[in-house]
């Protein structure tokens, strides 16, 4: 009997124990997964942007790439998910569609200025990047010196920007301030609007007006709106942080690491202090001289697997696109060859498709010369280098690079001791002795520059080459309906 009691009162605890286990399972079960959860099970991270020269873009291969860019897909590849743009062009509708929970979005990178209305929509993870707001106005007109000088005139901004942030609390100071919002358009073509006089004044991005003020000669800095404001993507509010919290890590590892610093050199580090004259020259020969010589180079380039920018770019810093070039040292023509470098390549250098065709290849040989794990863009930079210093002081500097602690594989480290081979006390150590070593420091500096104005350049020509031939067929259709309408009009009379 005692025995019998013992046995039931064994089987009462193990049942309780066992439904105490199944209730505990079925909570754990019925447990939402989180953020961070849900986005590597999907394999994906949605992330809002907006394509431009500063965020994203695609390049002359069709893949993605631009700073942006570059760290979302490092902060994707962390998660081990693939990462997935959607491209918005107001950034009003980004914020909305960023805090829409039906929209499926993670988060926001689209080089977002921290402000403070911003910050009661969205939390923001540390900055990775700063800008300044400036003002731009043409040259020939009176300079804005202050925002009263701007009071009474037309200012234009991108529509839900920080910068009309800016201006809106300004304006309780200065009650006859006066801008356009404008959607659906980027700093580039605000600076088009000023350079062309629609607009007396705009605000941009200190790192966009920076990268583009090549391409409109007229354009130049009034003053700075702001000081240096801080960039960072946005998150949902929300109470799931997983997500975010693994973003606010990977920043802060991004910063550390040398990612950020990397970013910027491959996007930013291109460009030069080209003053208004150097801009107005390079604008002027983009229209009357490049064209001649454009078939050409894209043929070549093409021949070469080069970017015909780059090859264009590199021709302009040499000769400015001047058949008849020469400088005080003998070199000439379009690419301004040496004449036993011509000789060599068996082209004659006065020739210009010649001419075009032997630095081409010229650079290529550079290229192949150098030791194969050397990464690109770095590859390109420093063939550019050797195509102005020469390959013996290249490889100068590089061994230098190596002494003195730097990578000699990476452009920027190389750069750096460049210079040194003017200095006899580094010099003295080198196999090919002295070079004037900051030389190919800016020449590398100027082509970056020049390709990517001319990159952007021919951007705008085909987006206004497809809107012109989309309202050509546009009002071709027109024309046939209204045909087609006036015949069964006849038709039925």
């Amino acid at each position: 009997m005692i025995m019998k009691s013992r046995m039931l009162r064994y089987s009462r605890r193990l049942a309780k124990g066992l439904a105490l286990a199944c209730c505990a399972s079925l909570l754990v079960a019925s447990k939402a997964p989180t953020t961070l959860e849900r986005i590597k099970a999907s394999g994906k991270l949605v992330v809002l942007s907006q394509n431009g020269p500063t965020t994203y873009y695609e390049d002359a291969s069709g893949n993605h790439t631009g700073f942006e860019y570059g760290m979302l897909k490092a902060f994707a590849d962390e998660l081990g998910v693939q990462l997935k743009i959607r491209d918005v062009h107001d950034l009003d509708q980004m914020f909305s569609r960023l805090t829409d929970p039906g929209e499926g979005a993670h988060l926001a990178a689209a080089g977002l200025t921290v402000t403070e209305a911003r910050r009661e929509q969205v939390r923001f993870t540390p900055s990775y990047f700063e800008i300044r707001q400036q003002v731009i106005y043409r040259l020939g007109e009176e300079r804005p010196r202050d925002i009263s000088d701007l009071e009474g005139k037309t200012v234009a901004v991108v529509a839900g920007s920080a910068h009309a942030e800016e201006l809106k609390r300004l304006a309780r100071r200065h009650p006859g301030l006066r801008w356009e919002e404008i959607s659906d358009v980027d700093a580039v073509e605000l600076m088009e609007k000023v350079d062309q006089g629609e607009y007396d004044y705009a605000i941009v991005d200190s790192n966009a007006y920076a990268v583009h003020r090549g391409l409109f000669a007229n354009t130049h800095v009034a003053f700075d709106l702001t000081r240096f404001q801080p960039v960072a993507w946005a998150f949902p509010q929300g109470d799931d942080d997983t997500l975010y919290l693994a973003a606010r890590r990977f920043m802060v590892r991004a910063n550390t690491s040398g990612l950020v610093a990397e970013l910027r050199e491959k996007f930013f580090g291109h460009v030069s202090k080209l003053n208004p004259g150097g801009a107005k020259a390079f604008a002027k020969s983009t229209r009357e001289r490049l064209p001649q010589w454009r078939d050409v180079m894209q043929e070549v380039a093409e021949q070469y697997e080069l970017d015909w920018h780059l090859l264009a770019a590199l021709s302009y810093q040499e000769s400015h696109w001047n058949p008849r070039a020469k400088s005080r040292t003998g070199v000439r023509g379009l690419m301004m060859l040496t004449r036993s470098t011509a000789k060599e390549l068996g082209v004659n250098r006065l020739d210009p498709k010649e001419s075009i065709e032997g630095g081409a290849r010229y650079i290529v040989q550079i290229r192949d010369k150098l030791p194969e794990r050397i990464r690109e863009p770095d590859r390109t930079w420093m063939a550019l280098a050797a195509y102005n210093v020469g390959y013996g002081h290249l490889e100068d500097a590089r061994v230098l690079t190596e002494k003195t602690g730097g990578n000699p594989d990476r452009w920027t480290d190389v750069r750096e001791r460049l210079p040194l081979l003017a200095k006899r006390q580094y010099y003295k150590q080198t196999r090919h002795g002295y070079a004037r070593g900051w030389e190919p420091v800016t020449y590398v500096q100027n082509i970056r520059h020049y390709q990517t104005l001319l990159s952007w350049s021919s951007r705008i020509e085909e987006q206004r080459l497809a809107e012109a031939e989309a309202e050509r067929r546009a009002e071709e259709a027109l024309a046939e309906n209204n045909s087609a309408v006036e015949a069964a009009a006849a038709s039925a009379l």
